[in-house]
C-alpha cells in the first residue's frame, strides 16, 4: 500500500509540472494572439521546451523518493480521478503565475529590442521557470522543510537543463538553430529574476497554507 501510495503521489507530481508548465505556454500565446503581438515562441522553442526543459524535471519527480507520510492520508474514493478540482486549481494557478512573468519578459523584450529580443526573452523566462517550477511539484511541503538535496536527480535536472539552455543563447551555432538572438547582460538579469518569480510566490503560498 504505501509503495502504491507513492509511486501514484510521484505520477501526480511529474502530470501536475508538465500541465503547469504548458498551461503557462498557452496562456502567453492566447495572449499575444488577443493583444494582437508578434509571436511570442518559434515552433522550435516549443521543440526545445517539450524535448529537454520539459523531460528532465519529470524524470526527477518520477523519483521522488518515497515517504512514510503518505500512509497518515485517507484513502482515495476508487472512482476518483487524477485530475480533481483541486489539483486542476492549482496546476491553472501555477500555469498563471509562470505566464505572466514570461508575458513581462516579452513585453521588456518589445520595449528593448523588437520582437526578435522579445521571443528570445519569453523562450528563456518560460524555460527557466519551468525548470525551477520542478521544485515546487515535488510535494505539497515547501521545499526548505522537503530539503533540496534529498532528491539529487531534480538537482540534476536542474543543472542539466540550465546548461542546454544557456548552450542555446550563447553558443553561436546553436543560437542560429534554434532561433534566438544574443542578449545583453542586464537582459539575462531580468530573465533570471523574472523566472525565479513564480517559484518564490508558490513557496510562500505552500508556506503560510501550511500555518
Amino acid at each position: 500500500v504505501k509503495n502504491g501510495r507513492n509511486v501514484y503521489a510521484n505520477i501526480k507530481k511529474a502530470i501536475q509540472f508538465l500541465l503547469s508548465g504548458n498551461t503557462a505556454g498557452i496562456l502567453t500565446v492566447l495572449y499575444a494572439s488577443l493583444a494582437g503581438l508578434p509571436v511570442p515562441f518559434a515552433a522550435v522553442h516549443l521543440l526545445f521546451i517539450n524535448l529537454l526543459t520539459d523531460s528532465l524535471p519529470a524524470i526527477a519527480l518520477g523519483l521522488e523518493p518515497h515517504s512514510d507520510a503518505v500512509m497518515q492520508e485517507k484513502p482515495r474514493p476508487r472512482q476518483e480521478g487524477i485530475l480533481t478540482k483541486p489539483f486542476l486549481l492549482s496546476v491553472g494557478t501555477e500555469g498563471l503565475v509562470i505566464a505572466l512573468a514570461t508575458i513581462i519578459a516579452f513585453h521588456i523584450g518589445l520595449a528593448s529590442g523588437g520582437a526578435a529580443v522579445a521571443s528570445t526573452m519569453a523562450f528563456a523566462t518560460l524555460c527557466l521557470s519551468r525548470l525551477f517550477h520542478g521544485f515546487n511539484c515535488r510535494g505539497k511541503e515547501p521545499i526548505f522543510r522537503l530539503g533540496l538535496g534529498s532528491n539529487r536527480f531534480s538537482l540534476l535536472a536542474f543543472a542539466g537543463g540550465t546548461a542546454l539552455l544557456a548552450a542555446v543563447l550563447f553558443v553561436p551555432g546553436l543560437s542560429q538553430l534554434f532561433a534566438v538572438t544574443p542578449l545583453g547582460a542586464a537582459q539575462i538579469g531580468q530573465i533570471a529574476a523574472l523566472a525565479f518569480a513564480p517559484t518564490v510566490l508558490i513557496q510562500l503560498f505552500k508556506a503560510l497554507a501550511r500555518r
